[in-house]
């Protein structure tokens, strides 16, 4: 670094840093570097996303400088001189007002592209779909380039990748992965402003998550008076669904009061159909198996958020909000399989099981910002976290032989009356110091530290109705308490080189203990402690033109969550129960990615190696063999090599297009199978989105995405695609919006995974699954009207926007 310090030129230059009134950094602004006598122009730039620029070769003269920005006041600076090749003019912190002149009934509009390219990832513009009007978060998230969801197992992969950690507004969601996707099914789409995802993040983000990084923020306004807006949707698929939310704020100029509520009904319906064959102990042989199975779900989801930023000086913001949801999902699941026990016995399963889930969660957040002298910045934030799940099942099965007799009733799996228990309790405590200093113009600091608890608790089994009581077996009953410790710190230096040209350096070290006991036996599940240093560099430079190249390299964890380690134990089939894994490893990735950009056209190439990398909802046999387990294990090694294009291209004025291809070799090794293997293959995925302006009022939308063949540990998923499209009409006299949407119009959605394609499995089965979502059978329809209400004051940039450094996309669509 001190190196680099030397190399930097000696001439003249005119630097500084651009805030608002409240400190926030103002990025993008336009810094002219005028002439005293006749203020003509000399040079331009634009101030970078920390508030930063620097005018660099600038000959001897006197001097000027001008800062413009749409919704602020403009600022001319006293005359000044600059003496000799060697003058440095610094201008410390300039304070930008708001432009607070009445505009009448005008309304200013403009758009964010709606795939953005970082030197850390990709920024989804989600606001600006028409197709997000109506949506859940889950659904919207699945439309995202290299995002694949998996609705049967309840996965979200990132880049052909598992292993991706999901962050709302920078916090990452401390529960099961099953039931962050419930959550994120039961967030109301219309409340985000856009989805990052971070395949290498800097050093300030958690360490966390193997492919990266998943940042859901959501929309907050800084207009100032009164004002919100509010939504209600109506639909149909297999079932009918309906969303009503709205969004309260409150602005003063050292208050603002923000909240929202959303209310959403979805009843949905999946089917799934499995041929194949397997050996089946308890039954006593080798089977053919065909299995249909058919569940309905109803959901109802509530979500609040009531928070306020408070401005106690000028140089201090106190901000604490909280958020609430609340899931109830009852459902009902119908099996009936025929099991052909070779050489002639036949065997039909009848099932019907009961379930009424419900998850709590509760977020509450405390922070206070302080601008200190020169630039510095330091930032206290403290979190707490509560979460509840109760999932019981009430399980009536019939197994009968070909001639109407029940078979194996006394065996704990096949029972005809069944019941399974599932409580999970988590609690965490959350605290975090940041601070931030610009030591010069052309260097910025950033350090702090965190610390995370974890406590969880968890009862789960499977109890069989037998001889007249309720009995027990301990092969599918667990009662788990576990508490993880994570201690971290990280120091980030972004120096400015030269003109256009970066380079960000950081590291980030973090200790976890994580202990997991059986409070019934006392015995010791898990105690494990590891410390690992996390560095990140990421460099930029502007090449000729709208050119950018990039170069980074990072480096990651990815812990195994709380179900993955717990032997819980839910019910499958009379023969499968899932479970957890205590013996698993966190898995280690290092990344090394080359960007180039041109304009808003993107291209990447990323190589990451993951050791002990983690395969979910894999075979294996119980220590009896006698019961399939479905469990996570290691892969002791995983390589990808991915190639990344965003290419937007504008046909016409009334039409837009971009698309979106991420894809490239994948290999992987697995030693827990009956005969071990590595495997090399070629997987991608590939969108669209076509705009298209019809009139001043009308517009429509159109999108696609199609995931390849890819594998999931031994597991085969083979390629799956849908289109969407919707409609969009402006009203008059500023009465609001309606959004026609239809999700799958091709009902297109069937997703078929295979197992024993690759390997020997447990138990040798090789089975072909077929699911079928709710848009397999007709289109999910969804109306939906929205309006605004309050002041249409300009909408204040987010301090971490990354938009486009274009005047008509720094502002945000009302």
């Amino acid at each position: 670094m001190l190196f680099i310090c030397l190399l930097q030129g000696v001439k003249a230059q005119v630097s500084g840093r651009v805030t608002t009134s409240n400190g926030q950094p103002l990025a993008y602004v336009t810094v002219s570097l005028i002439k005293a006598a006749d203020s003509s122009s000399v040079k331009s730039m634009l101030t970078t996303e920390q508030g930063g620029y620097s005018i660099a070769d600038v000959s001897a003269g006197k001097y000027r400088l001008k800062l413009s920005s749409i919704g602020y006041q403009t600022w001319f600076s006293a005359s000044f001189d600059i003496s000799g090749s060697k003058d440095a003019k610094y201008l410390a912190v300039i304070v930008m007002k708001e432009d607070t002149r009445q505009l009448g009934e005008v309304v200013v509009r403009g758009s964010k592209p709606l795939y953005q390219q970082r030197s850390d990832g990709l920024v989804v513009n989600v606001e600006n779909s028409i197709l997000t009007k109506g949506s859940t978060a889950l659904e919207v998230l699945e439309r995202s380039p290299g995002v694949a969801i998996d609705h049967r197992d309840n996965g979200i992969s990132l880049n052909g990748k598992g292993g991706a950690t999901v962050m709302i507004n920078g916090k990452l969601i401390r529960m099961p992965l099953a039931q962050v996707m419930n959550l994120l099914n039961g967030t109301n789409a219309d409340n985000i402003e856009k989805i990052e995802l971070l395949s290498t993040p800097p050093a300030g983000y958690d360490a966390e998550g193997s492919a990266g990084i998943i940042n859901i923020v959501m929309k907050k306004s800084k207009k100032p008076g009164t004002n919100g807006s509010y939504s209600l949707t109506g639909g149909y698929g297999m079932g009918e669904k309906g969303t009503a939310g709205i969004n309260l704020n409150h602005n003063t100029k050292n208050v603002n009061l923000y909240g929202s509520y959303t209310f959403q009904h979805d009843r949905t319906y999946t089917d799934l159909f499995i041929t194949g064959s397997q050996y089946m102990p308890f039954i006593g042989g080798n089977a053919e198996v065909e299995f249909y199975t058919k569940t309905k779900r109803v959901s109802n989801n509530h979500n609040a958020t009531l928070g306020t930023d408070i401005k106690l000086d000028t140089q201090t913001t106190l901000s604490a909000s909280v958020s609430y949801n609340n899931i109830h999902s009852p459902n009902y699941t119908y099996s009936n399989a025929g099991y052909n026990i070779l050489p002639d016995s036949l065997l039909r399963y009848i099932g019907n099981i009961n379930g009424n889930n419900r998850l709590n969660n509760i977020t509450n957040s405390l922070s206070i910002e302080r601008v200190l002298k020169g630039g510095e910045k330091i930032g206290l934030e403290a979190d707490y976290i509560h979460y509840n799940s109760n999932a019981p099942t009430q399980v009536n099965t019939s197994f009968v032989n070909k001639h109407g007799e029940q078979v194996y009733a006394s065996n704990s799996v096949s029972a005809q009356q069944q019941r399974g228990f599932a409580n999970t309790t988590i609690n965490v405590v959350v605290f975090k110091a940041d601070y931030t200093n610009q030591l010069s113009p052309l260097l910025k600091l950033e350090t702090g530290i965190k610390g995370t608890h974890t406590g969880s608790s968890s009862s789960s089994g499977i109890e069989s109705f037998n001889n007249g009581a309720w009995e027990r077996n301990m092969q599918t009953a667990a009662n788990i308490y576990m508490k993880e410790d994570i201690g971290a710190a990280y120091i980030s230096l972004n120096w400015q080189l030269a003109k256009g040209t970066s380079l960000n350096t950081g590291a980030r070290y973090e200790y976890s203990y994580t202990n997991m006991d059986n409070p019934q036996t006392g015995g010791n599940i898990v105690n494990r402690k590891l410390g690992k240093l996390f560095p990140t560099i990421l460099f930029t430079t502007k090449l000729a033109g709208r050119s950018e190249l990039q170069l980074s390299y990072t480096k990651r964890i990815a812990r195994p969550s709380y179900d993955d380690l717990a032997s819980y134990f839910a019910y499958s089939d009379p023969t499968a129960v899932y479970t957890g894994n205590p013996f698993l490893k966190p898995t280690i990735t290092n990344n090394i990615k080359l960007g180039y950009n041109y304009g808003d056209y993107s291209f990447s190439l990323l190589y990451s190696r993951d050791d002990n990398a983690i395969a979910r909802y894999q075979l294996s046999e119980s220590p009896a063999h006698d019961i399939l387990f479905i469990s996570p294990q290691n892969l002791p090694y995983q390589n990808y090599l991915t190639f990344q294009v965003n290419a937007p291209f504008k046909v016409s004025n009334w039409w837009e297009m971009t698309y979106s291809f991420v894809g490239g070799l994948r290999q992987f090794k697995e030693d827990y199978t009956l005969n071990p293997l590595t495997k090399s293959y070629f997987g991608y995925s590939f969108n669209f989105n076509q705009l298209f302006k019809l009139s001043s009022s009308f517009s429509a939308e159109v999108s696609g995405q199609y995931n390849s063949m890819f594998y999931n540990g031994t597991t085969r998923i083979d390629g799956f695609g849908v289109i969407n499209a919707g409609i969009k009409k402006q009203l008059k006299s500023n009465a609001g919006s309606l959004q026609l949407a239809v999700a799958d119009v091709f009902s297109a959605s069937q997703i078929q995974v295979r197992y024993g394609t690759l390997t020997r499995e447990a138990f040798d089965i090789k089975s072909h699954v077929i699911v079928n979502t709710e848009t397999r059978h007709f289109p999910v329809i969804k109306l939906t009207y929205t309006k605004s209400f309050g002041g249409t004051g300009l909408v204040n940039r987010n301090k971490q926007d990354n938009g486009s450094k274009e005047e008509r996309e720094r502002l945000r669509n009302n």
